[in-house]
């Protein structure tokens, strides 16, 4: 269940339309939902085979098509080739090597920018095929990622088999014809990114009736206000608006009752996510997918997290590109997209640490079970001018440094319960002056909108610092420090 906004201009000039989503597009979806039910209900003896075959089809198809992996895997025995023969791929020479990295020689660098640049096309299709979206660049380093038919029919049918479940089937049936499936989401909305840009997608290709998009950007009594009007049966967000919306049901101000909640786009904690289904009453989807491949893993009654391994290969590895035991949490993780040929993603350095169960689940799914985490900055608390505590969301802050400042390795520090920090890279003194000025005049207007408009913020001089345990920078965090008088 990967939500989008309804009521977007209809804009089917120049290059994008959305006639490749009609209604009849959903036979790849059906087929495909039919096909991943059969390959699961005969357990490993059929994924394993299915996984490989996908896998080795997927490896000579970007052989063939894709001049930058001809050319990186040049000096490899001409024959049919396995994942592990292969060199990793990270994002920073993928996307330096844009135009020979995809397949079809009609899409360029400069037409997905053009066609990114105007915000009225979220959810349409490039050059009348394919649906692109763009990451924020939290690893430091953002991405343009395009998705053909193949993949997006997976993505779909992949939410579809989670919701066939026997502990969601119900829930979701009741959600749709006693609630009227009301659907809403609660995301970053005002640019090309996964989230909106799928869930666009979704609405206009197989009209839902009632769905909406709510901005992770509005103050939370905003947002109460907009769901308590709304009453959605269906309710989409990341973990952190999640807990905060549960806080609001669980004290009272909050009145809703959906029967079905799906989670996505951060580190979801076990204690987090069981607290959410308390708060509403109600089962919880926690899903685990990158822009790079919508659905990755998905999660269970367990508190595991389950691999789609028949569409997904993720390979848990150490600094060196070693693999790392089940068990062992790993620095990184390599992505294998068995789904889409477009922009192939073979054995890609994804930057998530993961842990292998070394057993099977006892949840029964014949699908290998990981723990993972990967977007985990803090919400901060801050005293507002009238002494009230409010918590602002580490997502809507990046949001605003990146579209006011156009900086994509930074690092916001909550120093007091009134002092905001920023570091940014040193590298280039000129532009991150700018980018300074730009994220700063951003970042109050946002606070100011959010009764923070005392909240001081101040440039700090240090840069981002990565975590020391897992390398990894995290963009929002608390370092709580006396105020100097």
């Amino acid at each position: 269940m990967t939500p989008g906004v309804v009521g977007q201009p209809d804009n089917t000039s120049g290059r994008a339309s959305r006639g490749a989503d009609s209604p009849v597009a959903a036979w790849p979806w059906f087929s495909r939902m039919t096909e991943i039910w059969w390959t699961r209900n005969a357990g490993r003896s059929a994924i394993d085979p299915a996984r490989a075959s996908r896998a080795s089809s997927l490896i000579a198809f970007a052989r063939e098509h894709s001049p930058w992996y001809r050319r990186a895997w040049d000096g490899l025995p001409q024959r049919a080739l396995t994942l592990a023969e292969l060199p990793v791929a990270t994002k920073r020479e993928l996307m330096a090597h844009f135009d020979e990295w995809v397949t079809d020689r009609r899409v360029d660098r400069a037409g997905i920018e053009a066609f990114l640049a105007d915000r009225t096309h979220i959810g349409e299709r490039y050059l009348d095929e394919y649906v692109v979206w763009k990451s924020s660049g939290s690893t430091g380093e953002p991405g343009i990622f395009v998705q053909d038919e193949s993949a997006l029919a997976t993505y779909d049918a992949l939410i579809a088999v989670q919701l066939s479940g026997t502990r969601l089937a119900a829930p979701y049936a009741w959600g749709l014809v006693a609630r009227g499936g009301r659907a809403a989401l609660i995301a970053a909305t005002g640019d090309h990114f996964a989230s909106i840009a799928s869930w666009q997608r979704m609405c206009r290709g197989r009209p839902w009736p009632n769905a909406c998009a709510f901005s992770v950007m509005d103050p939370l009594p905003r947002l109460v206000a907009e769901l308590n009007a709304y009453q959605p049966a269906f309710l989409a967000s990341y973990p952190t608006v999640l807990a905060q919306l549960a806080d609001e049901q669980a004290g009272g101000r909050l009145h809703i009752a959906p029967t079905c909640l799906w989670s996505g786009g951060e580190y979801l904690a076990p204690a987090t996510g069981t607290a959410i289904e308390r708060a509403f009453g109600c089962a919880l989807i926690n899903e685990y997918g990158a822009s790079e491949c919508m659905s990755i893993a998905y999660g269970c009654r367990e508190g595991w997290l389950h691999v789609n391994d028949d569409w997904v290969v993720l390979e848990p590895v150490d600094r060196d590109y070693r693999p790392v035991p089940p068990g062992e949490a790993s620095h990184t993780v390599l992505l294998t997209n068995l789904a889409n040929r477009i922009q192939p993603v073979i054995r890609y350095d994804l930057g998530d640490s993961v842990l292998a169960k070394p057993e099977r689940c006892a949840c029964g799914s014949p699908l290998p079970a990981i723990r993972a985490e990967g977007r985990h900055d803090d919400v901060l608390a801050f005293t507002a001018a009238d002494g009230r505590t409010v918590s602002v969301l580490p997502l809507a802050l990046t949001t605003v440094v990146e579209d006011a400042a156009d900086v994509h390795r930074f690092q916001l520090v909550q120093q007091a319960p009134d002092r905001l920090a920023l570091r940014l890279d040193p590298r280039d003194a000129d532009r991150r002056r700018i980018a300074w000025h730009a994220a700063a005049k951003a970042l109050h207007r946002y606070l100011a909108a959010q009764s923070l408009a005392n909240v001081e913020i101040v440039l700090d001089r240090h840069p981002p610092v990565a975590d020391p345990r897992s390398g990894k920078l995290r963009e929002v965090i608390v370092e709580h420090r006396e105020r100097a008088d």
